[in-house]
């Protein structure tokens, strides 16, 4: 796959040189001259509260899988060595760890973990794991929320097979059951009313489990097309799970509810994606919408505008902020779209992982998309505290941006995502020393998703030198090239 032209944010040397390409681009992102440490004042190193908790700084540590726990849910050496990491990030917000599926058959590979009674001990280890890494850092645990991401895959299930989806569907998609091979046909992946609610049980005995490990909250993650997010798109779904917002928003909105009428003292995240759009073709050359012509007005995307999917309409999702404030969710995490249909909406970047393709615009676009719509959240939504996505493309200036953004009251709280797997202790180094190791900089080569696309573990093989050392790197030196002849 060759390169796109668009250029590259390395070769952007200064501050001045970044504002320049937001200005030939027609963006505006806020961004500092300088990073200040929490010595001298800096915005990312001030106390928010999260419900009743005081989280001690600004920073969140996104969920990041490795496709690495062992066949029976439990974490395997690779899993605790990135939630010890995770730790060490000195990152206060540390959300959800990576998804855990609520039961087995919610799986998005065999190898993912699970909030189940049969891994009790294999989620306190992990919690255990990133505890002791938090303290090895930094000395305390005081001001340190961790929480465990629950989910189930709902499309995108392959809990048998690294190859094999095995779908459970709110409804049939017109365009994505293309793309993924799913039988337009057949009814029987469809999720029934009446295996909602047991499903339904099954996120509040997850729920209850992560409390009596010592999880200080549960994300519900409703995010990147997996199925809670999916049920937010279902207007061609009948019934009450379906239709209106009220029915789409239903199944998000009973687990939520059922956690916090039985287990009081515990906090609610959710991770959402905010906003979507129509796939894309996966392609070796620059990424196309797949042909929606005959679906206009668009009924199957949430956030999407109807008209124009390849654009948002944030109505319905600032209504559902409302609805999710209401109902006692404590802090929500705003994503979008999916890394499986539309990632370089999702994740902004030059280089695509090997499903995907080019990226329709330059990413620094993307960047700013995701973060506009926060701000545009913050201003509509109030005081629940959100927490942000989208910033590892801008590489060196992270965190500059996220220094100005913060302090301007775009959003509350910078959360790191494929950053944190080539360099975790990027809060640390910026809270204390006000600078960056650069050559630790991920440069968003999409590896960390292009190795468990075809079965191997997730990592960063270009920059961490644990990864470069293993088996597995070979291998996907091996698969790239066969890609690109």
């Amino acid at each position: 796959m060759e390169e796109a032209s668009y250029t590259k944010v390395a070769q952007l040397r200064t501050v001045a040189q970044l504002r320049e390409r937001f200005a030939q681009l027609g963006i505006e992102i806020p961004v500092d001259e300088t990073c200040l440490t929490a010595e001298a004042g800096s915005p990312l190193a001030e106390p928010i509260r999260i419900g009743d908790f005081e989280v001690a700084n600004r920073w969140c540590i996104h969920p990041m899988e490795g496709w690495d726990a062992n066949p029976d849910g439990s974490p395997s050496e690779y899993t605790l060595r990135r939630w010890r990491r995770f730790g060490q990030s000195g990152a206060k917000l540390i959300w959800g760890g990576e998804a855990a599926a609520v039961q087995p058959d919610g799986r998005a590979n065999p190898n993912q973990t699970l909030a189940t009674e049969t891994n009790r001990a294999g989620l306190a280890a992990l919690l255990a794991e990133l505890h002791e890494g938090h303290l090895e850092r930094n000395g305390s645990l005081e001001g340190l929320l961790v929480g465990l991401q629950l989910t189930h895959s709902g499309r995108f299930c392959k809990p048998h097979d690294k190859q094999r989806f095995e779908p459970r569907i709110a409804y049939h998609h017109p365009l994505l059951d293309n793309k993924f091979g799913t039988d337009f046909e057949d009814d029987s992946i469809v999720w029934k009313d009446d295996e909602l609610e047991n499903l339904i049980d099954s996120y509040v005995a997850a729920a209850r489990l992560a409390h009596e490990v010592g999880y200080q909250f549960v994300d519900i993650k409703a995010c990147h097309g997996y199925l809670l997010h999916e049920f937010l798109s279902a207007r061609r779904r009948p019934g009450k799970f379906g239709g209106d917002l009220e029915g789409r928003s239903r199944m998000l909105l009973e687990v939520i509810r059922r956690v916090r009428s039985e287990l009081p003292e515990l906090l609610i995240g959710v991770r959402l994606s905010i906003f979507d759009f129509v796939p894309y073709r996966t392609s070796r050359e620059v990424g196309q919408p797949m042909d929606y012509s005959e679906l206009i007005p668009y009924d199957c995307g949430f956030g999407s505008d109807p008209d124009n999917p390849l654009a948002y309409d944030l109505t319905e999702p600032i209504q559902l902020l409302r609805m999710l404030k209401e109902a006692g969710v404590a802090t929500i995490n705003l994503s979008c779209g999916s890394p499986y249909y539309n990632p370089h909406i999702q994740r902004p970047a030059i280089f695509p992982p090997s499903d995907g393709y080019l990226p329709p615009e330059d990413p620094l676009v993307g960047v700013w998309r995701q973060l506009d719509v926060v701000r545009q959240c913050k201003a509509a939504v109030g005081d629940i505290p959100l927490v942000g996505s989208g910033y590892s493309y801008l590489q060196d200036y992270l965190p500059n941006v996220a220094q100005a953004v913060v302090r301007e009251g775009w959003v509350d709280i910078v959360g790191l995502g494929r950053m944190v797997l080539s360099y975790p202790e990027m809060p640390h180094d910026v809270l204390t020393h006000g600078k960056l190791t650069r050559k630790l900089v991920c440069r968003t080569f999409s590896d960390c998703t292009t190795a468990p696309r075809h079965g191997l573990i997730s990592g960063c093989y270009p920059l961490d030198d644990f990864y470069k050392r293993i088996p597995e790197r070979e291998r996907l030196i091996a698969i790239k090239q066969s890609l690109d002849e």
